[in-house]
């Protein structure tokens, strides 16, 4: 299954840009900025959504209820 993006060059080159600005402008780093430009360009295309949230759910264990106890009757009416 081949899926066609249309790559838009010029956003490309504004994206490079702007990472090579970002990254205090290093020489040397054009071909690394210009493909991940691309990649975020090309993302965009192909309309990039966060991964979907696991479905598999943590199993919180419940907490254990303390047992209240009833206070011993000592026999003698509390005055």
């Amino acid at each position: 299954m081949s899926t066609e993006v249309k790559i838009d060059e010029q956003q490309i080159r504004e994206y490079a840009y702007q990472i090579w600005l970002t990254e205090g402008c290093p020489q040397g780093q054009a071909q690394r900025h210009w493909e991940m430009a691309r990649q975020l360009v090309e993302a965009e295309a192909l309309g990039a959504r966060p991964p979907p949230a696991s479905k598999a759910r943590s199993k919180a264990t419940p907490a254990k209820a303390s047992v209240l106890k009833k206070p011993r009757s000592t026999g003698k009416a509390d005055t």
